[in-house]
């Protein structure tokens, strides 16, 4: 074992330190239960339900694996031949004797084990490849099974994965290294202080919510959120921003950006060295932003049509007003570019010609590929959802939350288990952690037309697929020029599914792919000089069929996509032409007021008891 593991002295706790942790510990644990206990007495006892249909694709794998008893045997055998290659390495190590090369390996990038004694260590490296030997079998047995239905196969493949970063050896106290040395160090005050920890982030109904970052540390339009500007509109669904200029001339057309109501917008708002807000205004663009509502039981329902119709549509014609241009330039992230592309079909056929040009970031139209979100996704899944939401009238942000969080579990879920519960210690100030962790609510009505129209049936690619507001939205009839930004790792919008979209509208399309995942590649500033991005400028106006065709004859470039979509939309007719510097307060609309507005600042977790 290293030295740092060596027994550290007799330099114990203060006693009455360790005396009011314990007594906060007991103090907290017995509210929750009593809490917990009233709870489950006053609404009754639920039977457990399988909405997932998780117990019936396993039941279907353990099925198809008993029926082939000879490769299960392989499997098993395999196994064990790997075992005992472990052990005889191990043995050598322990001896000093110069080992063989590992049996299983971590990952490259893997920060599970990046502590030197996961190597170093004999016995921590047996434990480490011991699970890995396991979790690769395990996988292999679980990905290789015959017959299963691709949507069996895509749950078991899932919840496997999750199963094993579950039982990951970094996960518990006596085999995490760093936390042994820890516990040992402070004779078990880090897990007293932990359980402290887990206590906090359990509400009354027992449901623990992992504190990711220090919320207390940020405080809206002081250290996120801060580029000057004012509200310059608002209805019962969002607040429109315009922010106030930093150059003496913007540019003629103004910039409106349509974020997601499934977060909050002020991702694209952080800070001002990663604002796209902020960078945006300072190339001359007069820019706009809507903020969403943080929906409550009175919205139940508020409609995807409603959505369009009080939200986009309503947004262009007050930036219309407030700038007294005839269009504008649009942008849109995720979820909000599906609402602007349905949008942009709803305008083209009522002849509406007020948007310039339109940017999509990460955004979905054709969902025939969602990736690992179809495990969500299914009809039962489904229906499990609008039973919540019919008691409720809305989806809990929190649940949405984690669904996401769970994509990326090792480092949106175990990572903080480990900090905050094993080592004791309170989570680090950051930012865009302090963004993840601002839940927002989706409306009943709104979120079951989105997943059942979109992600189940696939209804939006369809010329006429749906109707909203008496038109029948065709994506084929959009003619304004689109540019497309997705990103290469994201596992939101898979960038493949992305692109079938981008073949949709029939006008001049610009696809670009971005390094990184869903939001690192988005919110990647010139400054940074990050990630790079691809462009296939050879066919412009005219997408491959295949994604994999336009990756095949792309060019890499350095830097970030910021510059290059800055570039393609001031080429567009009149992307030039500029006015004198436009103040949000100097305009047709009243300045109710300073940015970020009320709407931004609920916290559904500000609710919860401390």
């Amino acid at each position: 074992m290293s030295q740092q593991t060596e027994d550290q002295g007799l330099n114990l706790p203060n006693p009455a330190e360790m005396a009011k942790t314990y007594a906060e510990v007991a103090q907290r644990a017995s509210r929750i239960i009593t809490q917990y206990m009233e709870k489950k007495a006053k609404d009754g006892v639920e039977a457990p339900s399988d909405e997932m249909g998780v117990a019936r694709a396993f039941m279907d794998l353990s099925a198809r694996l008993m029926a082939n008893p000879y490769k299960l045997a392989q499997t098993q055998m395999n196994m064990m031949w790997d075992y005992f290659s472990l052990w005889q390495g191990s043995m050598m190590k322990m001896m000093g004797m110069p080992g063989a090369a590992p049996v299983a390996a971590p990952a490259k990038g893997d920060k599970r084990f990046k502590d030197e004694d996961w190597e170093q260590h004999f016995l921590f490296d047996f434990v480490k490849q011991s699970y890995l030997i396991a979790a690769r079998h395990i996988h292999d047995t679980v990905a290789g099974t015959e017959g299963l239905d691709e949507s069996t196969q895509q749950k078991v493949n899932f919840f496997t994965r999750q199963y094993i970063d579950a039982l990951s050896p970094s996960n518990f106290a006596l085999t995490n290294p760093e936390v042994f040395r820890e516990t040992v160090k402070s004779h078990g005050k880090n897990l007293i202080k932990g359980l402290n920890n887990l206590l906090h982030d359990m509400n009354e109904d027992g449901q623990l919510r992992i504190r990711m970052t220090d919320t207390a540390a940020f405080e809206m339009g002081k250290n996120v959120a801060t580029t000057p500007g004012k509200v310059v509109y608002q209805n019962e669904l969002f607040q429109l921003i315009q922010y106030s200029p930093t150059t003496t001339e913007q540019y003629k057309k103004p910039f409106l950006i349509v974020p997601p109501w499934i977060n909050k917008y002020y991702i694209l708002d952080l800070r001002d060295k990663n604002s796209l807000v902020k960078w945006a205004t300072d190339q001359g663009h007069t820019t706009f932003i809507i903020s969403w509502v943080n929906p409550d039981e009175k919205m139940a329902q508020t409609s995807f049509e409603d959505y369009m119709l009080k939200g986009t549509i309503e947004a262009i014609s007050q930036v219309c007003n407030q700038t007294g241009e005839d269009s504008v330039n649009l942008a849109a992230y995720c979820i909000g570019g599906t609402l602007t592309m349905t949008t942009l079909a709803y305008m083209a056929a009522k002849k509406d010609k007020r948007v310039n040009s339109a940017t999509f970031f990460t955004t979905m139209l054709d969902f025939s590929e969602p990736g690992e979100l179809s495990v969500f996704l299914d009809e039962g899944t489904i229906e499990g959802l609008e039973k919540k939401m019919s008691k409720r009238g809305f989806l809990e942000g929190s649940e949405m939350a984690g669904t996401f969080n769970m994509l990326r579990a090792n480092d949106l879920i175990w990572s903080f288990v480990v900090n905050n519960y094993l080592m004791g210690k309170d989570p680090f100030p950051f930012d865009l952690l302090y963004w993840n962790s601002d839940s927002t609510r989706m409306p009943a009505a709104m979120h079951s037309f989105y997943l059942r129209n979109m992600y189940l049936e696939n209804k939006l690619k369809e010329p006429g697929g749906i109707t909203l507001g008496g038109v029948k939205i065709d994506i084929t009839k959009v003619k304004t020029p689109c540019y497309f930004i997705s990103t290469i790792e994201d596992h939101i919008a898979p960038w493949k599914s992305t692109y079938m979209g981008a073949r949709l509208p029939s006008g001049k399309t610009k696809f670009v792919l971005g390094g990184s995942g869903h939001i690192a590649g988005i919110v990647n500033p010139p400054a940074a000089n990050k990630y790079g991005y691809w462009t296939n400028d050879a066919t412009d106006g005219n997408l491959p069929e295949s994604p994999d065709d336009f990756l095949a004859g792309a060019t890499q470039h350095a830097g970030s996509w910021w510059t290059h979509w800055h570039e393609w939309v001031t080429a567009l007719p009149g992307g030039t032409a500029k006015v004198k510097a436009r103040q949000p307060d100097a305009g047709p609309l009243k300045a109710l007021e300073d940015a970020p507005g009320s709407y931004v600042k609920f916290r559904l977790d500000a609710q919860k008891q401390s």
